[in-house]
């Protein structure tokens, strides 16, 4: 036999376990958890003022109400009707310290007692409420509803002859009260999502900033290898050369001594130049004091080099050089800075080649090439990080260029950058 849908027993047991959830108690949970709104943390000062405040409200408020069917002379109530209402009463305003634990089981505790009890019927409204702050809306409807015969039969309990009169007023208070939960939940929810938006916020700011001071710190990195490398290496190669040369004339060795100094105070100009970027605070960036280097120092750092005693084949064709931009001509004097550093680290003596090209509109091509070094030195070569061709690599990709480094099929070992211009 085939069926349209499910069984109607099947229908049943799976509403009644979802109503049987509903009885599960509140998870305990830190004040700081904002991702389950609907759970309460473990009761705080606070939390123990207002259940007290609330168990005096509801006992003062429902001895009031009680007072009026036993004063009734025309339907006075019984001496036992009058001890069960205020039994019942009782139990429901001392249920209420349970409220927050087990919203729904209160709730619908007190809306049961209340049907043979006017004693609980301000604690039943305050279960009503609590029910529909830490709950969905669907229990607080149902507990709200079931208010209704509960009033009535309570009605019928004590023998009044208006009975369905008490049906709206009933109605609008089990109304008020559920949308006061509600409003509550929702205020609630509302400063958990806010705080958790700030939390989120605040981490997302901490990694920015930890994202920023890493890049400051590699671009600071970069620029004190690129400054100094050089110059720093200059100056082991010229020490180097006095040490050897032990029959240089007077004059030779006093021009050497010269440049030595002018490359170790260009070497110090700019290091204080670094660290001062290094010392100032944050959005109060000064001026460099050491001019930016362009496209037409090239062939000052190449003569430079050659000085040191550097065997190097310069051409530089270049339209327009002095009219070309800053970042431009700052890139392409730290490439071949830093491929004539690696070549008198790693192969003196070879006959390196350099060469610049390029125009507006066409773009600026730079390449070193040297021959691998053949014979090995006495003296050790300046040690290096070996971050150079790393920061040359970062430094062509912030500007939107292309570099390519290692071995040709010739064996040379060549550098080459193409920059957009």
């Amino acid at each position: 036999m085939l069926h349209g849908g499910p069984e109607p027993y099947a229908l049943t047991m799976s509403w009644l376990r979802r109503l049987w959830a509903q009885t599960a108690p509140t998870a305990m949970l830190a004040p700081s958890d904002s991702a389950h709104a609907d759970k309460v943390a473990p009761r705080s000062g606070r939390d123990w003022s207002v259940d007290a405040g609330a168990f005096v409200i509801a006992a003062a408020l429902g001895a009031l109400i009680l007072s009026v069917p036993v004063d009734d002379a025309a339907n006075r109530m019984t001496s036992g009707q009058a001890a069960t209402d205020l039994a019942l009463g009782a139990i429901c305003c001392l249920s209420l310290w349970w409220r927050r634990r087990w919203p729904f089981g209160v709730a619908l505790a007190c809306v049961l007692l209340g049907a043979f009890s006017t004693f609980g019927t301000v604690a039943g409204l305050f279960a009503l409420s609590s029910l529909a702050v830490h709950r969905h809306v669907r229990p607080a409807l149902l507990v709200a509803a079931l208010f209704v015969p509960s009033a009535v039969v309570c009605s019928i309990w004590l023998g009044r002859t208006n009975t369905w009169s008490v049906v709206l007023p009933t109605l609008a208070l089990a109304a008020a009260a559920t949308a006061w939960g509600m409003f509550i939940r929702a205020r609630r929810q509302l400063l958990f999502t806010l705080r958790d938006r700030a939390q989120r916020a605040e981490a997302d700011q901490l990694v920015r900033a930890e994202r920023a001071r890493l890049a400051e710190r590699t671009r600071i990195a970069r620029e004190m290898h690129d400054v100094l490398a050089h110059r720093i290496s200059l100056v082991a190669l010229h020490a180097g050369a006095l040490e050897v040369a032990l029959d240089l004339p007077p004059a030779q060795v006093r021009e050497s001594a010269a440049l030595l100094r002018l490359t170790a105070h260009q070497a110090l100009e700019e290091l204080r130049d670094v660290i001062g970027v290094l010392r100032e605070d944050p959005g109060q960036e000064r001026p460099s004091t050491v001019p930016q280097p362009t496209l037409a120092d090239i062939p000052r750092l190449v003569e430079e080099t050659r000085r040191s005693g550097a065997k190097i084949d310069f051409e530089m064709q270049v339209d327009s050089a002095a009219a070309a931009p800053g970042p431009l001509g700052r890139d392409a004097y730290r490439i071949v800075q830093e491929a004539l550093t690696n070549i008198s680290k790693h192969a003196r003596g070879t006959h390196a080649q350099v060469r610049v090209a390029g125009a507006p509109n066409r773009g600026l091509h730079v390449s070193v090439r040297n021959p691998p070094a053949v014979a090995t030195h006495d003296r050790p070569a300046p040690p290096g990080s070996g971050t150079g061709l790393l920061g040359l690599q970062e430094r062509v990709t912030l500007a939107n260029g292309v570099l390519v480094h290692g071995p040709d099929a010739s064996g040379d070992f060549v550098v080459e950058a193409d920059l957009p211009w």
